[in-house]
């Protein structure tokens, strides 16, 4: 597959310029095309204006806003885009003349490698692709506003897209950190088609007299779980794009349901903004129509797109929480307030609606099942992808048991060689699901805790013992749990987006699935106190210095690697008890701060001899250690003082005998709580 490295987006509008300035933070060099200079200008205005935004939040400091804008390279006409650019994302108006002109031009100056997509919320990939001179390299792509911010994008392949040029568009996404939704090329396909008639419903709820704006939003908000309510919405991106999209639907689809209602014309063409202000309370009998309509309205529409082969459910839901922020997705909310419950609601809106329901769904009396582990295999390389990215991938009993079940099925095939782990969106796994932890904790069930740290003990031991090749792909995140999953496999790759971490004991616990053991056996004690004790976010230079990164490679290599690897087969010595680079300034310093014999000074909360406290590397660990929890900073250093002495399995099996202890503190509460509330928290060594 030939990766893409060199981008052009058309158009430098609000999407286009927020494509482009994702994409040059992600170091693809960016051409940004439009008709005019002026519009050139433009949009590298708009980006600079979000950038100094972000400089202002401490997200990126001056260097790399310098570094950004100097990958992106403003350009006037289609015509000069540069011939060897690897993928031109169009993302011009919603016109398919427009559009299909574009096309027309990049056909004749791009490259035959070049991949063409149009970002479109509504218009049908495969006659874009029909229009196009190379059908086979030619997707659809649907970025969410802000395309900067907004982690998820649809990706729609056409009839004719081939497999390499999907793959090639997929892993330039994955790259960005989105979170990917490969859906079917039908209306609105999978977000829109059913938010837009939703926020249409809302108009409908209004013009018939049940409910004014403001009581309509405020139901909206307490039956979804949302921030703002269907008009506010409107207000915020503009109903023009409501109106022109819930048209095109009903449409497309042959459903007058969809069709605009005149309220939402009207505001349109006076060019007005909903009035959401006013009295929200309304009686229940109100409330209760307006919640049952608007849910089963998106019970309906979700249902049809399962059933139309759209996407599964559990992307549906993804697109949801993902795309619009929402807290559950409609068949998690279906679940919730009971699944006979939600195809009540749906059949009632159907009939009114005049649509047909799928009877998958309507039949269904059970709860949903979701699952959060994918796999692929080719070439004896079976691709293991945690799919949880609204959560970050974080670990909880059924993740944790679903993958228990994929590496059992997995290890006892004759076929695959080499098992490869990644996680969806921008985290490889962002540890544990820190919300269980807490309600154990309130409800007096610590060995439900236990238990569920027991079971995952036992599903990183069939990474551990495996007989295949085990490889993480940590090209993101890699936290706590999903640290500690990555340590249990043979190889950990990483990218320049990769960090890893260790912040239990800054929240009250510590590493409980075999951090505290893994660990000094791959860099040795004295790096393994600088990962642990302190909680140090580890770059993926550092990482790689340490050795908890086995390769560090460009996003793109990151698939030739894993062939590499598989063919290579295991190591000679998982666990060499040294760090990968002696010499690297954070090994040499983690060797010499952390050495055995300045532990009872660091401890205590004191300066070890030889150190001062005015130099900013020493002032920061002592910062840190000063904010762990002291019961579990001595427990974890304990633990990992353990791993000279005792076998891997002894080692493990003490992380699990001192999980009650932990937990039973009034610290690891306090830690865990405050994670959650977002505060720091205030320990009593209790």
């Amino acid at each position: 597959m030939r990766t893409v490295e060199r981008i052009a987006i058309i158009g430098a509008g609000n999407m286009g310029s927020g494509i482009a300035q994702k994409s040059a933070q992600e170091h693809f060099g960016v051409q940004m095309i439009d008709r005019e200079q002026q519009w050139v200008d433009k949009g590298q205005q708009t980006i600079s204006d979000f950038l100094d935004e972000a400089v202002e939040r401490r997200i990126f400091s001056p260097a790399q806003i310098e570094g950004i804008k100097s990958r992106i390279t403003g350009v006037v006409g289609t015509e000069n885009v540069a011939a060897d650019t690897d993928l031109v994302i169009e993302a011009v108006f919603e016109d398919f003349g427009i559009k299909t002109e574009v096309f027309g031009i990049l056909d004749k100056v791009c490259n035959k490698h070049t991949i063409l997509a149009s970002n479109t919320s509504s218009l049908s990939v495969n006659d874009l692709a029909e229009a196009v001179g190379r059908p086979d390299r030619f997707v659809g792509l649907h970025f969410f506003y802000h395309p900067a911010k907004n982690r998820l994008v649809e990706i729609i392949p056409a009839d004719t897209t081939s497999t390499e040029a999907l793959a090639a568009v997929e892993q330039y996404c994955k790259t960005m950190g989105k979170v990917v939704i490969i859906c079917k090329d039908r209306p609105g396909f999978v977000v829109n088609r059913f938010f837009v008639p939703w926020l249409n419903e809302a108009c409908r709820l209004l013009e018939e007299g049940v409910g004014t704006t403001a009581q309509i939003d405020a139901v909206a908000r307490d039956a979804f779980r949302i921030g703002l309510g269907p008009f506010a919405l409107m207000n915020l991106t503009g109903s023009p794009i409501a109106m022109h999209s819930t048209d095109y639907l009903a449409t497309q689809l042959d459903t007058p349901r969809y069709s605009a209602t005149q309220s939402l014309r009207d505001l349109v063409a006076d060019g007005r903004t909903w009035d959401v202000e006013g009295e929200e309370r309304c009686d229940d009998e109100v409330a209760v129509r307006i919640r049952e309509r608007l849910l089963g309205q998106v019970f309906a529409v979700s249902s049809q797109i399962v059933a139309e082969g759209i996407c599964s459910m559990e992307d549906v839901d993804r697109g949801a929480k993902v795309g619009l922020r929402w807290a559950l997705g409609p068949f998690e909310i279906a679940n919730r307030i009971g699944v006979s419950e939600a195809v009540r609601m749906a059949s009632a809106y159907a009939d009114e609606a005049d649509l047909e329901l799928p009877d998958w769904f309507t039949e269904r009396q059970e709860p949903f099942d979701f699952s959060y582990i994918d796999v692929e295999v080719e070439g004896g390389i079976a691709t293991v992808r945690i799919n949880r990215p609204e959560a970050m991938n974080a670990l909880n009993v059924t993740v944790v048991s679903q993958l228990g079940e994929v590496l059992d099925g997995l290890n006892a095939r004759d076929d695959i060689t080499t098992i490869a782990l990644e996680g969806a969106g921008k985290a490889f796994v962002a540890g544990a699901d820190v919300k269980f932890f807490v309600d154990k904790i309130r409800a007096g069930a610590i060995q439900d805790i236990y238990d569920f740290t027991a079971h995952g003990h036992a599903v990183l031991d069939k990474l551990e013992s495996s007989p295949k090749t085990t490889i993480a792909m940590t090209t993101g995140l890699a936290l706590g749990g999903g640290l500690e999953l990555a340590l249990a496999c043979d190889y950990r790759i990483g990218t320049r987006r990769t960090q890893f971490r260790f912040p239990e004991t800054g929240i009250g616990i510590y590493p409980g699935l075999g951090g505290t053991q893994r660990t000094p056996r791959i860099c040795g004690i004295e790096c393994a106190r600088y990962a642990v004790l302190a909680g140090n976010f580890l770059d993926a230079s550092s990482a790689e210095a340490l050795g908890l990164l086995t390769h560090l490679v460009e996003p793109s290599q990151v698939e030739a690697t894993v062939a590499s690897i598989a063919s290579a087969g295991k190591p000679r010595q998982k666990y060499p008890g040294q760090p990968a680079d002696p010499g690297n300034p954070t090994v040499a310093f983690a060797n010499s701060f952390y050495s055995e014999g300045n532990m009872p000074s660091l401890l205590s909360g004191d300066v070890p001899d030889g150190f001062e406290t005015d130099d900013k590397a020493v002032s920061r660990q002592l910062k840190s250690l000063s904010r762990a929890a002291p019961i579990a900073l001595s427990m974890a250093s304990d633990l990992l003082d353990s791993a000279a002495g005792s076998d891997l399995e002894s080692g493990l099996e003490l992380e699990l005998e001192g999980l009650e202890a932990i937990f039973d503190t009034e610290d690891a509460f306090e830690g865990l709580s405050a994670l959650i509330e977002g505060r720091r928290p205030s320990y009593s060594n209790s």
